[in-house]
């Protein structure tokens, strides 16, 4: 069986050696990228069986890249995140657009194999072009992407599927909060009370034909 190729995206050298070194001792064949151009490069002529694409690099970062494949249909394959200072929206907002898993550097060994192992054999995604909408919102084609969540405590846990649930939702129905109400089982005033706890803005309009 040929080996398992792996694009390894990232600005700092010392990453992409160690994590070089760590995958092909591991029986992966490993590809190296130092910028989103050269990653562009590799996947217009390669297509990788996995991704490691750093968030923060100087040029084109790694969440306008993710974007990037998407639109242009070419995310046919597995892609995990990784950052050295990155937050939990910017992790949860690469899992909406398509990534399958978020790893926080340093980057343990163990953590590394066991995600990338787990990343290879689900294989590619479920996602469209339709699924980026907005700033990375939910659409019906992109809200099974709940990795990350698992790793959370119960209750930011619970929010951000709350967040993503209801999102989905509101694009779903276009924006009627009466519908979107009797699709979530709540009272209309619960349903606001919760969308202003999540800090989910409605626009004015949709309050009002919510109304009608």
């Amino acid at each position: 069986m040929a080996a398992k190729e792996i694009l390894v995206v990232d600005d700092e050298v010392g990453i992409r050696e160690l994590l070089s070194e760590i995958l092909f001792d591991e029986g992966y064949q490993v590809h190296v990228a130092e910028n989103a151009a050269q990653a562009r490069e590799f996947r217009n002529q390669h297509e990788p069986d996995l991704v490691l694409l750093d968030i923060w690099m100087p040029d084109t970062d790694g969440i306008s890249l993710l974007k990037e494949w998407v639109e242009q249909d070419l995310l046919t394959m597995p892609v995990i995140m990784m950052s050295g200072h990155g937050t939990i929206e910017t992790a949860v907002e690469a899992t909406r657009i398509g990534a399958v898993d978020f790893l926080e550097k340093p980057i343990a060994l163990q953590k590394l194999l066991d995600t990338v192992a787990k990343a290879i054999q689900n294989g590619t995604p479920l996602v469209s072009p339709g699924a980026i909408t907005g700033e990375g919102e939910a659409t019906p084609e992109n809200a099974s992407h709940f990795p990350l969540f698992l790793e959370l405590p119960l209750r930011a846990a619970r929010d951000h599927f709350d967040s993503l649930y209801l999102k989905h939702h509101m694009h779903k129905e276009n924006g009627n909060m009466t519908r979107v109400a009797q699709k979530a089982g709540l009272e209309r005033t619960h349903l606001y009370r919760k969308l202003k706890q999540l800090g989910i803005k409605v626009a004015k309009k949709d309050t009002e034909d919510s109304q009608q």
